[in-house]
C-alpha cells in the first residue's frame, strides 16, 4: 500500500551522535550507527527529503537495519570492532557472536548514474545467521511507498521517488518493512544495494557491489595521495580531508556544512538547524584548508560555485546557498518527527539565509586572496567580484548586523564583524598593489585605516584590557580569536593576549574548551534570541590552541589540541560541538566547521614543531 499514513509514537531508537559512521558519494550521505543500522539518508541530494529518518524520529520513520540476528525484534548488538578501510569512506564492521564473526562492508560509489548505498556481509568464522531489514519512508518519514515486486527486484514508489532493492538473498515483506533472514559461511558475501531513480524514468541498472567496491576504494586511494601534509598529525588530518571531500557535492563544487539537519546543540532543547546547504563562511575556510594540504581541484571548483552562486547580483550576497546556488532555502517544521531525543523543532530549509553577516565578505575576500596567492589559475570574474564585494563594503561595514554566530536576536555592531570587514579591504588592497588590478588604491587604504581605528576604540575595554562582543558590550565571544589569525593585530600585542585570557576565564569548560559565547540559560533569552544552552563550540577550542602556539604557549596549544582530537569518535569524527556535562558530542554531524580547523591547528603546531613523540 502507499500514501501517507498516521506515524505510530514509538520508542526512540537511533544512537548516540558519536555513535554513527559517514558514507557517501559527494552527491549525497548515509549515518551508519554502530549497530549497523542506517538512521539517516536523503536520495538524492544532501539536501532532499530523507528516506531514512530514523536518526529524528522513531523505527516508523525509517531506517535499513543490518547485522548479526538478535532474538525477536530490536536492535542487534553494537558492532565488536568498525572501521575505515585506510584512507577510504568504506566502512567495515563486525560481530563476534556464540556462531561465529561477520563482516558488514557499508559503502556509497562515487556516482555515475543512479545514487547507490551498497552493503556486503562477508561471513568470517562459523555459521551466522543475520537479517536485514529495510523500512523505507519517504518525505522524511511521512509518506509510506508502495513495496512491489518487479522481476526479481523489490521496488518502493511513491510520487517522484522510487527506490529500488538488488539481493541475490530471498526477501519477504510484513509490517510494511522488507525482511531477508539468511546465513553467511566464512568465506561467503552477500551484497545489498538500494538504488535510487525518479519514479517515472526507466529502472536503474542493477548494481555490480564488488566491481563498485573496488572502483570505491581505488578512487579514495588516488584522492589521497594528492595530500601534501606528511606531519605527526597525519592520522587526524587525512580522515578530515576525507570527510570535506564527502561533503563536497561533486556537481557544482558546492560544500555543505553537515550532511544532517536538527541534531540539537543541547539535547531536549530548541537550537536544531538545517545544515545541508553552503554557507559561504564555512566554504571559504574549507577551501583554505584544502589549498594548503595540495587540493587545488576542490579549491578551484568552490571558487567557479560561488562566481555561479554571486553572479550578477554581487550586491545581495547571501550568506548561504543551496548546494547548485539555489537562494530560496525557506524555513519549516515537520511537526511528525519527534527530534533526536526528543530535541524539537525539526526544521528543514533555513531562515539565516535571509541574514545580515557583514563577517562574510571577509571570509570570501580572503579565500579568494589565498587562491590567488597560491597559484590557482586566474579568473578575471573572480577578481572583478572582489572589487564589487568591496564597493558594498565600503557603503555598509558601519552597520549593525547578525554576526558571525546567526544570532535570532537584534542586530549588533559585533566586534568581529568589522573585523572581517577590515580583513575584506586589507587583502584588495594587497590585490591592487600586486597590480593584478585597478582599484582606489589610496582610498581603500583610508578605509582600511578607518575601520580599523573603529574597532580598536568602539570594540575594546580598556580596563579589562580584552576586546568585547559588540560595541558597548560587557560580553565576550570566542570569535575575537581569530583577531590575530586574521592579521587585524600581531599575536604580541596586549591586547590580543589580554583577549586571549580573558576568553580562557570566562569562556572556557572546566575541561578548557571554549563557548562560543553566554548563553541565557534556561529562563530568560540571550544575545542570541533563544531558550537555553549549548555545548563548548568545537571550532573556537581549536581557534584558541592556533592563538596559544601564536603568542609561544605551544606545549599549553599542543595539549589542548591532543585533547580536542581525544573528543572524535573511534573513526575521527567531530559534530559541531561538545557537552562538557554528558561528556557527548552534539550538533550536526559531521561538522565541516570543525573538522576545518583541526587541518588548520595540526598545519599551525606541525610548522612550530609543537607536538609530542
Amino acid at each position: 500500500m502507499g500514501g501517507v499514513t498516521p506515524v505510530r509514537r514509538e520508542t526512540h531508537v537511533a544512537g548516540r551522535i558519536e555513535d554513527y559512521a559517514l558514507i557517501g558519494d559527494m552527491q549525497t550521505a548515509a549515518l551508519v550507527c554502530r549497530d549497523g543500522t542506517v538512521d539517516w539518508l536523503c536520495l538524492p541530494r544532501f539536501d532532499s527529503p530523507a528516506v531514512f529518518a530514523g536518526l529524528l524520529g522513531t523505527e516508523e520513520h525509517g531506517f535499513w537495519r543490518m547485522g548479526p540476528v538478535n532474538g525477536p525484534g530490536g536492535r542487534p548488538a553494537p558492532a565488536d570492532r568498525r572501521r575505515y578501510r585506510g584512507d577510504s569512506l568504506v566502512l567495515e564492521s563486525e560481530w563476534d557472536t556464540p556462531r561465529g564473526t561477520v563482516r558488514v562492508i557499508d559503502f556509497m560509489p562515487p556516482r555515475d548514474g543512479a545514487p547507490q548505498l551498497i552493503r556486503i556481509v562477508e561471513g568470517v568464522s562459523g555459521r551466522v545467521p543475520m537479517r536485514s531489514e529495510l523500512r523505507m519512508r519517504f518525505s522524511y518519514g511521512w509518506v509510506v511507498p508502495w513495496v512491489h515486486k518487479v522481476d526479481s527486484r523489490t521496488v518502493a514508489v511513491a510520487g517522484p521517488d522510487s527506490v529500488w532493492l538488488d539481493t541475490a538473498a530471498e526477501t519477504y515483506g510484513k509490517d510494511l518493512t522488507t525482511f531477508s533472514d539468511f546465513t553467511v559461511a566464512p568465506g561467503e558475501r552477500i551484497a545489498f544495494t538500494i538504488s535510487w531513480e525518479p519514479s517515472h524514468k526507466e529502472p536503474p541498472a542493477v548494481a555490480d557491489p564488488e566491481g563498485s567496491l573496488e572502483a570505491t576504494e581505488e578512487f579514495w586511494r588516488e584522492w589521497v595521495e594528492h595530500c601534501t601534509y606528511h606531519g605527526p598529525y597525519r592520522d587526524a588530518v587525512v580522515r578530515s580531508l576525507i570527510t570535506l571531500k564527502a561533503l563536497t557535492y561533486a556537481p557544482t563544487g558546492g560544500i555543505v556544512a553537515a550532511p544532517t539537519t536538527s541534531l540539537p546543540e543541547c539535547v531536549g532543547g530548541v537550537r536544531n538547524w538545517d545544515y545541508r546547504f553552503t554557507w559561504l563562511r564555512d566554504a571559504a575556510i574549507t577551501l583554505s584548508s584544502l589549498l594548503r594540504t595540495g587540493y587545488r581541484e576542490e579549491a578551484r571548483a568552490w571558487r567557479e560555485w560561488l562566481l555561479r552562486a554571486v553572479a550578477g547580483d554581487p550586491e545581495n550576497l547571501q550568506i548561504m546557498y543551496g548546494i547548485a546556488g539555489e537562494r530560496e532555502l525557506g524555513e519549516n517544521e515537520l511537526h511528525w518527527l519527534p527530534g533526536y531525543e526528543n530535541s524539537r523543532p525539526v526544521r528543514v530549509g533555513n531562515g539565516a539565509a535571509g541574514q545580515l553577516q557583514l563577517d562574510v565578505y571577509g571570509e570570501v575576500t580572503e579565500a579568494l586572496h589565498l587562491a590567488h596567492m597560491t597559484g590557482l589559475a586566474r579568473n578575471d570574474y573572480a577578481s572583478l567580484l572582489q572589487l564589487k564585494l568591496i564597493q558594498w563594503v565600503e557603503k555598509h561595514w558601519d552597520e549593525p548586523d547578525e554576526g558571525i554566530w546567526e544570532v535570532r536576536g537584534p542586530r549588533r555592531h559585533f566586534v568581529h564583524s568589522k573585523v572581517m570587514t577590515w580583513v575584506a579591504v586589507d587583502r584588495t588592497v594587497k590585490l591592487i598593489e600586486s597590480g593584478d588590478v585597478d582599484g582606489p588604491l589610496e582610498r581603500w587604504k583610508d578605509l582600511r585605516e578607518t575601520i580599523h581605528r573603529d574597532v580598536c576604540e568602539k570594540g575594546y575595554d580598556k580596563e579589562r584590557n580584552t576586546f568585547t562582543q559588540s560595541y558597548g558590550s560587557q560580553e565576550l565571544d570566542a570569535s575575537l580569536l581569530l583577531i590575530p589569525q586574521m592579521g587585524f593585530l600581531p599575536p604580541d600585542d596586549k591586547r590580543v593576549i589580554g583577549t586571549i585570557e580573558a576568553i580562557q576565564r570566562e569562556l572556557s569548560t572546566e575541561d578548557g574548551f571554549v563557548l562560543r559565547y553566554p548563553t541565557s540559560g534556561a529562563d530568560d533569552l540571550g544575545v542570541d534570541g533563544l531558550e537555553g544552552e549549548e555545548g563548548a563550540f568545537l571550532a573556537c577550542s581549536f581557534w584558541l590552541a592556533d592563538d596559544l602556539a601564536m603568542i609561544g604557549r605551544v606545549d599549553e596549544a599542543r595539549k589542548l589540541f591532543e585533547k580536542l582530537l581525544s573528543l572524535r569518535n573511534d573513526l575521527g569524527l567531530l559534530a559541531e560541538e561538545w557537552d562538557p556535562k554528558a561528556k557527548r558530542q552534539v550538533g550536526n554531524f559531521p561538522q565541516a566547521f570543525s573538522h576545518v580547523p583541526l587541518i588548520d591547528t595540526a598545519l599551525r603546531l606541525t610548522a612550530s614543531g609543537a607536538y609530542g613523540g
